[in-house]
């Protein structure tokens, strides 16, 4: 089975800390299935998503990026 969000991320980046806590919280509340990529891991990633992070993408859709809502997550999940 795949992940229903993927949440692509890098290290040393505060906001996606901050994102990566609404994530887990809501993919918690749904059951929904989630993995974090780190974009440092591919050049075609980096090449995406660079400043971009953190993004979240539900059933490979993009639903937000640097500062993730949780009522869209979650509404993008139903």
């Amino acid at each position: 089975m795949s992940e229903r969000v993927v949440f692509y991320t890098r290290d040393g980046c505060h906001l996606c800390d901050d994102a990566a806590v609404v994530v887990e919280a809501v993919c918690a509340q749904t059951s929904a299935s989630w993995k974090v990529v780190d974009i440092d891991s591919d050049p075609e990633l980096v090449a995406r998503y660079n400043d971009k992070v953190p993004v979240v993408t539900v059933d490979g859709e993009e639903i937000g990026f640097w500062t993730i809502d949780s009522d869209v997550l979650r509404a993008a999940l139903t």
